[in-house]
């Protein structure tokens, strides 16, 4: 029943120059609130992506070799600590909110993978959305302005008028 209601609600069309300057500018608000909260969504998910990628692309330049290898590892943005690795096919891969994943090297990487091409598919679905909001933000801004500059006429035919009704009497 739900899927009907939004499904007819997607249908339902809006005759802009039916609506008050009022009304518009109203919409005209909340498109632009939607759009700076879609914008903010998209730079969310784009640095998202590039840290699974940064993580795949870190898994991609293991070498066989590297075992017992010296490296830093991070304890926070700007601070490490020396460290070795021990085991080249044993990743603890930090799956969110508190919960972590042991995978090998190729189902690290797989998993990565999966993340990036995920996230991309969202990018894309955020990326439509905020294309249609944009091109409704457009019209109704054009009609706005459409009527913005009849009334702007109609004062200047009023006052027109009263002027010619003044020389006149």
């Amino acid at each position: 029943m739900a899927g009907t209601a939004n499904a007819a609600a997607k249908t339902e069309m809006i005759d802009l120059t039916k609506l008050s300057p009022d009304q518009l500018m109203q919409i005209k608000q909340e498109f632009e609130q939607e759009m700076t909260n879609i914008q903010d969504s998209l730079s969310t998910l784009h640095s998202c992506k590039a840290k699974y990628a940064g993580s795949k692309d870190a898994l991609e330049a293991f070498q066989p070799d590297w075992e017992n290898r010296q490296i830093l590892v991070p304890l926070t943005s700007s601070m490490y600590v020396p460290g070795r690795i021990k085991d080249l096919n044993n990743f603890i891969i930090d799956i969110g909110t508190g919960y972590y994943i042991e995978k090998d090297l190729q189902g690290s990487k797989d998993y990565f993978k999966r993340r990036v091409e995920y996230v991309q598919e969202q990018i894309e679905k955020i990326e439509k959305i905020h294309l249609q909001k944009t091109r409704f933000l457009n019209s109704v801004m054009g009609v706005l302005e459409m009527k913005q500059a009849a009334a702007v006429k109609m004062i200047q035919q009023q006052q027109q008028q009263q002027q010619q009704g003044k020389q006149s009497a």
